[in-house]
C-alpha cells in the first residue's frame, strides 16, 4: 500500500506532458484560430474629385493673357501709326521756307510831298514778339482760338473730341479742333483744302514746330 501511494503521488522525476498527434494539433490550432478576433473591414475610399486650380493661379494666368493681348494691341497701334506717318510725310513741303519766306518786292508810290498814294507787293513790317503785344490781345486770341495752347504738344485731343462731338450732333462741320500751332503750319506750309491728307500733314508739321520753336515764338508767328 505505501508503495502504490508513492507511485500515484509522483516520484521525484518530472511530469511528462502528453504528446498530441496530428489530429490533436489541428484541433488545437483550430481552436486558437476560432478565438482570434477578425479584422475590421476596411472602409472604401471615396472617389477623388479632380483638383481645381487655385484662385490665385487662375488670376495669374488671366493677368498674363490680358498683359499679352494689351502688348500686342499697343504694338500694332505703334506699327499702324508709324506706317501712317511715313505714308503722309513723304510729300511734305520743305520746312526750310519758314526761315526764308518768298516775299515779293514792295513798291510804294508817293507824291512830291511824300504822301503814299499806293502800295504793291508784300508789305514787310517789323516782327513783334509776344511781350511787345498788348496782353489783352494775346489773352483774347488764346481764349478764342486755343485756350490750352501752353499745355498741349501741338495738337489738343480734348479740343478734337469736343469738335467731333459737336459736328456729329449738328450733322455737319460746325467747329474745328485745330490748335494755333496747326493753324500756323497750315498758313506757312499747306493749302486750306479740307482733306484727310492735309489734316494729317498739318498734325505732323505741328509736332515739328513744337519741337523746333518755343511756345512764345509760335504764338508770335501766328499773331504776326
Amino acid at each position: 500500500m505505501p508503495a502504490r501511494s508513492k507511485s500515484r503521488t509522483g516520484g521525484a522525476g518530472p511530469r511528462k506532458t502528453p504528446r498530441l498527434g496530428a489530429t490533436g494539433r489541428s484541433r488545437a490550432a483550430g481552436g486558437l484560430r476560432a478565438t482570434r478576433p477578425k479584422p475590421a473591414p476596411k472602409a472604401r475610399a471615396a472617389p477623388t474629385k479632380p483638383r481645381s486650380r487655385p484662385k490665385s493661379r487662375r488670376r495669374r494666368s488671366l493677368g498674363r493673357r490680358i498683359a499679352k493681348w494689351s502688348f500686342l494691341a499697343i504694338l500694332w497701334l505703334v506699327v499702324a501709326g508709324v506706317g501712317t506717318i511715313v505714308y503722309f510725310a513723304h510729300d511734305l513741303p520743305d520746312v526750310r521756307q519758314i526761315a526764308a519766306p518768298d516775299l515779293r518786292p514792295t513798291l510804294v508810290i508817293q507824291d512830291r510831298r511824300g504822301q503814299s498814294l499806293a502800295r504793291y507787293g508784300d508789305l514787310r513790317g517789323e516782327i513783334l514778339s509776344v511781350d511787345a503785344l498788348p496782353p489783352h490781345l494775346v489773352d483774347a486770341v488764346l481764349a478764342i482760338e486755343d485756350r490750352r495752347f501752353y499745355g498741349h504738344p501741338g495738337i489738343d485731343p480734348i479740343g478734337i473730341g469736343r469738335a467731333l462731338w459737336r459736328n456729329l450732333s449738328a450733322g455737319g462741320v460746325r467747329q474745328g479742333g485745330s490748335t494755333i500751332t496747326q493753324q500756323l503750319a497750315k498758313i506757312l506750309f499747306l493749302s486750306p483744302e479740307r482733306t484727310l491728307r492735309r489734316k494729317v500733314q498739318e498734325a505732323i508739321l505741328a509736332f515739328w514746330l513744337e519741337a523746333t520753336y518755343t511756345k512764345d515764338e509760335i504764338l508770335a508767328g501766328y499773331l504776326n
